[in-house]
């Protein structure tokens, strides 16, 4: 997506004399190079690592009991170490788009290698320790290799080890998920960090997400709500308010901070309508969504177009379930639907002068 408007750009500056062809063909060229760019060939070997360890893995289950113990536990290891010396081979020369698929290989071939010994020698254990085993193993080959294809497997067995935690117990006071799941997240942004694969810091955005819903799921009270509402109000200013310490931090991440913090807000203020029974509770609820809303366009329009768009959304589906509440109990449906196309015209005359005014502002500034 940002590489096609990254294109666009470059042929719409060219057209207009600001750089010359050869200039936006290099500029182009360097973002293809960087390791977090698309790349075919690189996804079809992630692939191919995916298939090739699933019929590993499922080729030994059919035939284990044929297969004697020792031939067994050599094979595994010998798959491990193989996908592993191969994937540091291929970074030593340089090609580390095709080491991930190795690296992704030996991570997956761990996994299947713990429940295949558990079985073997009968150990005692749940899946639950199986699947945190498996993750600590990934984060680690992630560190040595400074492999952001591991890191991002490491990402996905996070939600593992959460779903084979909670399945087995079902109950926040019989878990390890109140800190576990932060931890996990905390640990999956390090590797970001380190590894400089940052399209996986989403899935320790959305881990916490997952968290925090898990969280309310158990507590499913007002006061439950407010506090998700205010964690996300309190992390979103200190990501978007320029005076903030962590405000440069944040930009470093990208919008995802910013966005993700935002969206915890929203749903904490969701979560409130659910929680009020009285039109008054809703309507109070109600306008401190929209003025969130606007806090958000205000705050990030110009810069977060995640954060705008979503407080766009925001701001005409509260206003149209505002108007239901209120108008349109009294005038009936029809003269609610009336109604209710006024008001998004409204909406509509209201962010195309927005729209106008932020790009007023940043031609200003640019001049």
């Amino acid at each position: 997506m940002y590489r096609g408007r990254l294109e666009r750009d470059l042929k719409h500056w060219t057209a207009q004399g600001l750089i010359d062809a050869a200039t936006a063909g290099s500029l182009l060229r360097e973002y293809d190079s960087r390791e977090s760019a698309f790349s075919l060939g690189r996804v079809l070997m992630i692939i191919a690592a995916l298939l090739v360890s699933a019929a590993v893995l499922l080729l030994v289950a059919a035939n284990w009991e044929a297969i004697p113990r020792l031939v067994r536990l050599v094979g595994i290891v010998a798959v491990i170490w193989g996908a592993y010396i191969a994937g540091g081979l291929l970074i030593l020369r340089g090609a580390e788009r095709f080491a991930g698929a190795f690296l992704i290989l030996g991570t997956l071939a761990f996994g299947g290698a713990i429940a295949l010994v558990g079985q073997m020698y009968h150990l005692s254990g749940d899946a639950f320790q199986a699947a945190l085993v498996w993750f600590a193993g990934a984060v680690v080959t992630a560190v040595l290799f400074r492999s952001g294809a591991v890191a991002a497997v490491a990402g996905f067995l996070a939600f593992v080890v959460a779903g084979a935690d909670w399945t087995q117990s079902y109950s926040v006071d019989d878990t390890v998920l109140l800190w576990l799941m932060p931890l996990m997240a905390v640990i999956v942004i390090l590797l970001v960090r380190y590894t400089g694969a940052d399209r996986v810091r989403h899935l320790a955005y959305l881990l916490l997400l997952v968290w925090l819903a898990y969280l309310y799921g158990e507590n499913e009270t007002p006061a439950a709500a407010i506090a998700i509402a205010a964690f996300g109000a309190v992390a979103y200013l200190a990501a978007a308010l320029p005076q903030s310490p962590l405000h440069a931090l944040a930009r470093s991440a990208g919008a995802a901070p910013a966005f993700y913090a935002y969206l915890v807000l929203l749903l904490g203020l969701l979560a409130l309508h659910s929680e009020f029974d009285s039109v008054e509770q809703r309507l109070f609820v109600g306008i401190v969504t929209l003025g969130a809303a606007i806090l958000g366009i205000a705050l990030s329009g110009k810069e977060n177009g995640a954060v705008r768009y979503l407080g766009y959304v925001v701001f005409a589906a509260e206003t149209l379930y505002l108007a239901s509440e209120t108008i349109g109990s009294i005038i009936g449906t029809s003269g609610f639907f009336l109604v209710a196309g006024g008001v998004v015209a409204l909406i509509a005359w209201a962010v195309i002068a927005l729209e106008r005014r932020l790009s007023n502002t940043g031609t200003k500034a640019e001049a």
